[in-house]
């Protein structure tokens, strides 16, 4: 039986006789939608026939992946390297024998860690693509798994130590339980930090802003706002990326998040 994966966003279904459901349950909820022509449905096999990953280096010992042409929102990946494991950061749904080959080539996958529900995409794939490798999910975010499996790995609290110097750190606002990953040893020393869509870059890189849903223009409270900025403040960054190639704060990212959300707050003040 197939395991059908939604047009819309990206996410992957247990396996079924016919479509899983009628409307996908990631895309019937406020943070994301339906499209005006209807449920859209596919597999992995078609897939496959008419994309293709694009794999660039974005800096010393990270790589980026992302799916050509774009597939649903064509978010980026990220594959850290390190001496003691690599990481993946957030998923996409295109996964190919070009792909596995590419990411061996570079030391394969330990560890897979994902943001937010939107980049659940073919995890269980790519988990057994790499030997099983661990799926890293905060327990918040448990009702929007749409595959169970053996692989899935779900952490809890407010910060979880991946890997010596990698770090996940819980931020809710976008899902109660969205994430963002500290690495420590990223852009030369000075730490980089990947934050999916709980933190994101917008058109002037000097700036971030902060979403309940982004396709809706839902904003997040100033609650919200503020647990972000004070999840993230303990942590020494340098750089920011976001979930797309050009999401990025390339210099003084941790200055950037506290003074974003200090203006983010202040706008839905007054």
């Amino acid at each position: 039986m197939p395991n059908y994966i939604c047009t819309t966003c990206g996410v992957q279904y247990a396996e079924s006789d016919g479509y899983p459901v009628e409307v996908c349950t990631i895309c019937a909820d406020d943070r994301q939608y339906v499209r005006a022509s209807g449920q859209g449905w596919t597999t992995l096999d078609e897939l496959r026939h008419k994309h293709h990953n694009e794999i660039r280096t974005v800096e010393p010992n990270l790589t980026g992946i992302a799916t050509v042409p774009g597939f649903t929102i064509s978010q980026r990946p990220l594959l850290i390297q390190t001496a003691e494991g690599n990481v993946l950061w957030d998923c996409i749904s295109l996964l190919d024998d070009v792909t596995i080959a590419a990411l061996n080539a570079l030391g394969g996958v330990d560890a897979i860690a994902i943001s937010h529900p939107h980049f659940y995409d073919t995890m269980v794939e790519w988990s057994r693509a790499f030997h099983d490798a661990p799926i890293y999910l905060h327990r918040d975010n448990e009702p929007w798994v749409m595959r169970p499996d053996k692989s899935i790995v779900y952490w809890e609290d407010d910060t979880h130590t991946l890997l010596p110097g990698i770090t996940l750190i819980r931020c809710g606002g976008h899902f109660p339980g969205s994430s963002v990953l500290h690495w420590a040893d990223g852009a030369d020393g000075k730490g980089v930090l990947m934050t999916g869509d709980t933190i994101m870059v917008v058109a002037d890189p000097q700036w971030v802003t902060f979403m309940y849903s982004y396709p809706n223009s839902i904003p997040l409270n100033k609650a919200a706002v503020q647990r972000i900025a004070d999840a993230v403040k303990p942590y020494a960054f340098d750089r920011l990326y976001s979930g797309w190639w050009d999401k990025v704060v390339p210099h003084n990212a941790a200055d950037v998040v506290q003074r974003s959300a200090e203006r983010y707050i202040k706008a839905i003040s007054d």
